[in-house]
């Protein structure tokens, strides 16, 4: 029986999906496209519009697993703001279907799939067309991104089975002390 994990990238004028499948070891996108809101003025009715939307996608393709990225520190307050909003109406329209959520920051999803929490979208492109049948440069970047996430979840799903673990957790939340937390997280230190 095939796996199906559903990947969201959430944005408010953009939020991509994808649903990753994997069949006897060979992964492929089955679906993998952008909900567009730019021509949406008023930001409620974005939310609510990324709310059914999902809904009816999760519905429709009754996947096993979804993962979503978690917005990360912005300059503009409100932009983050709208951000979270977008990330939680996508969240609620899954588990409102049953369905357990995963998030993960995008550092974690670019390491999972280049080994780099660094790596360009372009390259996260590259790795993603070389991992399953999926031509990169036709996809929407939104929609790379909801891909990327369905992959990291896969990973990260694969390493917690392996190691044991009956806990979920945030892929933020491992256990280590403060040395190991600035030893893997340089760029969110700040010297006074």
């Amino acid at each position: 029986m095939p796996l199906k994990i559903f990947g969201i990238d959430p944005g408010s004028r953009t939020t991509g999906y994808a649903l990753l499948v994997e069949e006897n070891g060979r992964f492929r996108a089955e679906v993998c496209d952008v909900l567009r809101m730019e021509k949406m003025n008023d930001h409620n009715e974005r939310l609510q519009f990324i709310f059914d939307e999902v809904t009816r996608l999760v519905k429709e393709h009754r996947p096993d697993q979804c993962a979503v990225e978690t917005p990360v520190y912005g300059v503009d307050p409100l932009a983050m703001l709208k951000l979270g909003r977008a990330q939680a109406a996508a969240i609620l329209a899954i588990t409102n279907q049953g369905i357990p959520v995963a998030e993960y920051y995008p550092k974690a999803v670019k390491k999972a799939i280049t080994g780099n929490g660094n790596a360009s979208k372009k390259q996260v492109a590259f790795m993603l067309e070389k991992l399953m049948k999926v031509e990169a440069e036709k996809l929407k970047a939104d929609a790379t991104d909801a891909l990327a996430v369905a992959w990291c979840h896969h990973t990260n799903s694969n390493k917690i089975a392996a190691a044991g673990s009956s806990r979920k957790m945030h892929q933020n939340n491992s256990k280590g002390d403060w040395a190991s937390f600035v030893q893997n997280n340089p760029g969110r230190i700040k010297e006074h």
